[in-house]
């Protein structure tokens, strides 16, 4: 085998190392992926509890449901905004 050849076997075995690499690395952003999803929709579902309660006790106690459910919407939309990162 030339030095040519040597180089270019070379080459293609660090090629295929860092394809392995990415591989796994991108198989566990999948899996990170799907876990922050199942949270997110988690928090949907308990906005929506949340949403119930407001409109049965309005005033002072509905308020602070009211601060709380700003304060999960928020983590949904952050969530969101690094799911999107993720993908």
């Amino acid at each position: 085998m030339s030095d040519g050849d040597d180089k270019l076997k070379s080459l293609l075995e660090r090629l295929e190392q860092e394809r392995d690499e990415l591989k796994m690395k991108l198989g566990l952003a999948k899996l990170e992926a799907r876990e922050e999803w199942q949270e997110l929709e988690d928090k949907i579902q308990g906005l929506r509890g949340r949403m119930k309660v407001l409109k049965d006790e309005a005033g002072e106690a509905g308020g602070d449901v009211g601060a709380a459910f700003d304060m999960v919407a928020e983590e949904v939309k952050e969530g969101f905004a690094r799911l999107k990162k993720l993908l």
